[in-house]
């Protein structure tokens, strides 16, 4: 080969070897008096000392990141401590005032019970129960009517001040509308800060002192560095079973946005790696004669085309319309090509190869070691199709197994029981061989059990998966299911039990989220998680249930509903969307809100949490309504509680 592409080999060489040297003067290079070789020696040392600069400030990227959890986890926990703190001191202060002449507590004080004529933020769910804050017999004159105006309260004596903490705590909360053009849907502006902070952090060691003015292989060289450092954190973000739930709260699901952006960001990382590598060819060994063909018949280049379309065809798969549309295949795609994809970044170049075999291990923990063994229960369960006749009620019943510390911190099957919010994938071997191997998340649709589980599913017949179970439910009132789970988070449960004035809006079959929460709250004495916290629930709990069609009432019976109606619960469901159009239901949380948190006895304060579950469209009026009453001053919270799937 000419002298003139000798510099250029060597940097490759150097590049591509196991052992890397310490430092670019250990690299041995011919001496020449040539001046123009003498320029070519000082670009190859100049190269060199980027790409060594490259090996050694990636390494502190994943450092970076666990640093960042560890402080999120210390914050996470810091923050539960000073509530239960806090939550205390009220309470000795209530059972301290409440004290008769002899010293001795009364009988209610000593289960917190709460009246109208001392309202605390300490009070327990007993007042709920007992339906202190509005007589049981006005909450049902209210809500029994549902086509009475909706917005005829008493409007509020007095309403907190707007401060500029307030305006920006609503500004973060509040959700824009779709991207123009592709409907894409936009997270809260808190959420987006949050990404943008990740791909900031991402793009700074991207350009750090990097010089493309030397050559285009060192930005080529760093993004590939940096997508290979992300491997493992793409597949943490992705595993169902990650400790990221115990070091800040929150499930997967909820951490799935940052999974899709990394995914997103990692894609583009690969073209430039590609790009970068695909100019050096352009620019150095085109001139000398090497053909396109040749250049990307070699090993190394044939593996990392393999792992780039690969990953590319994954991202379009990913998307919302082809999720959607074609679930089965995404399933399936998911799976073989990142398989395919992990084995040729192997080999592809050996400074992946660390962080490929954490991603790997990662993958098969969560894949073989949880899912397929310490979470899957296979239980015999009937099957009913309901009325509307596009919906299947799934049922199970069993003896709940005592959860030990072990099964707590490995996360247990659902034999051990669930939470509120919960969901579990549904995998259903008699519908045929096509659907052995799909598993389905769906909401447990019924309440958190104690020592007896009673397993609700409620699946709408779609197509696909959906479609075929509904066929087979006309035909077979009994299936076995194998059940993945259950996955999710109690930080709405906790939110709202924090809360003065707790507010569930579902919409549609979202009230397979709401149902177990507002049982919770309203049942929390026969919860054991909530005793110790002793203040076992909000002031008030309100829910709100929109639906579609008449028949989408029998979903949940009407006497549970009315049982929550009895329990001193605010339960609203309006008449359906179809005959009437779609309520105000911004303007409902928001009259809700006045009435419970802004009257003189309460002084124009209370702490209000909204979760709210539905369509995108609903969750994003319930969630910038609550963002309109944080500007104003109102200390509100909301959760959505929907799936990133």
């Amino acid at each position: 080969m000419d002298g003139n592409t000798d510099w250029f080999w060597k940097v490759v060489r150097i590049s591509l070897t196991v052992n890397l040297p310490d430092h670019p003067s250990d690299v041995q290079l011919e001496s020449t008096s040539n001046p123009e070789r003498g320029g070519q020696l000082k670009n190859i040392r100049q190269i060199i000392a980027a790409v060594l600069f490259s090996r050694r400030f990636v390494l502190t990227y994943n450092a970076v990141l666990i640093f960042i959890l560890l402080l999120a986890a210390v914050l996470h926990h810091g923050r539960i401590i000073l509530h239960t703190r806090k939550r205390g001191i009220q309470n000795a202060r209530a059972r301290e005032y409440l004290k008769d002449d002899n010293g001795k507590e009364s009988a209610s004080v000593q289960i917190l019970e709460g009246n109208d004529e001392y309202e605390t933020p300490s009070s327990s769910s007993s007042s709920t129960l007992q339906g202190t804050n509005t007589p049981l017999d006005i909450a049902k004159s209210t809500v029994d009517d549902e086509r009475k105006p909706l917005l005829t309260r008493q409007m509020p004596e007095q309403k907190p001040q707007r401060t500029i903490s307030s305006v920006i705590k609503g500004w973060l909360m509040y959700q824009p509308q779709n991207m123009p053009l592709f409907n894409k849907v936009y997270p809260s502006n808190a959420t987006s800060l949050g990404i943008l902070a990740f791909l900031g952090l991402n793009m700074f060691y991207l350009f750090y002192r990097h010089e493309l003015a030397i050559s285009v292989f060192i930005l080529a060289d760093r993004a590939g560095l940096m997508f290979v450092a992300n491997l493992p954190v793409l597949y943490f973000l992705a595993a169902k079973n990650q400790p990221l739930k115990l070091c800040t709260g929150y499930s997967y699901e909820a951490l799935n946005i940052f999974h899709r952006r990394l995914g997103e960001l990692m894609c583009m990382l690969a073209l430039v790696h590609a790009g970068g590598m695909l100019g050096v060819w352009y620019t150095i060994l085109r001139p000398l004669g090497w053909t396109l063909i040749r250049y990307t018949s070699s090993k190394i280049i044939v593996l990392g085309i393999i792992a780039l379309f690969s990953y590319e065809i994954l991202y379009l798969t990913s998307l919302s319309s082809f999720r959607q549309r074609c679930y089965e295949l995404f399933l399936s795609l998911h799976i073989i090509l990142q398989t395919v994809a992990l084995i040729c970044l192997f080999f592809h170049h050996h400074d992946a190869r660390p962080y490929v075999f954490i991603a790997f291990l990662i993958f098969l923990t969560d894949r073989l070691v949880f899912r397929l063994y310490l979470k899957r229960t296979t239980i015999p369960a009937s099957l009913r199709v309901l009325p509307d006749g596009e919906t299947v009620l799934i049922s199970a019943n069993w003896d709940t197994q005592r959860q030990s510390l072990w099964h707590r911190l490995i996360s247990a099957s659902i034999k051990h029981g669930w939470n509120p919010t919960d969901h579990t994938f549904l995998t259903i071997p008699s519908l045929g061989p096509r659907h052995t191997l799909q598993a389905h998340p769906f909401t447990i649709a019924s309440a958190a059990p104690l020592s007896h589980a009673w397993l609700n599913l409620l699946v709408r017949a779609q197509s696909g998966f959906s479609h075929a179970l509904l066929t087979h439910a006309h035909r077979h009132p009994t299936a076995h299911i194998r059940l993945d789970g259950p996955y999710g988070s109690s930080q709405a449960l906790r939110m709202l039990r924090a809360a003065d004035l707790a507010v569930v809006v579902a919409g549609g079959s979202g009230i397979a989220v709401a149902f177990p929460l507002v049982w919770a709250l309203l049942n929390a004495d026969a919860d054991p998680e909530a005793r110790p916290l002793r203040n076992r629930g909000p002031r008030k709990v309100c829910l709100l249930w929109v639906i579609h069609a008449p028949l989408h009432r029998e979903w949940i019976p009407e006497e549970r509903l009315e049982e929550f109606r009895e329990l001193g619960a605010e339960v609203l469901v309006p008449a359906p969307t179809v005959q009437v159009g779609r309520p105000d239901a911004r303007a409902i949380v928001r009259a809700w809100v006045e009435e419970y948190c802004g009257t003189a006895e309460s002084e124009g304060g209370g702490k209000v949490r909204v979760v709210v579950s539905g369509p995108g469209g609903m969750n994003r009026v319930i969630r910038n309504g609550c963002a309109e009453l944080a500007g104003e001053g109102w200390d509100v919270g909301v959760a959505v509680e929907k799936f990133g799937w």
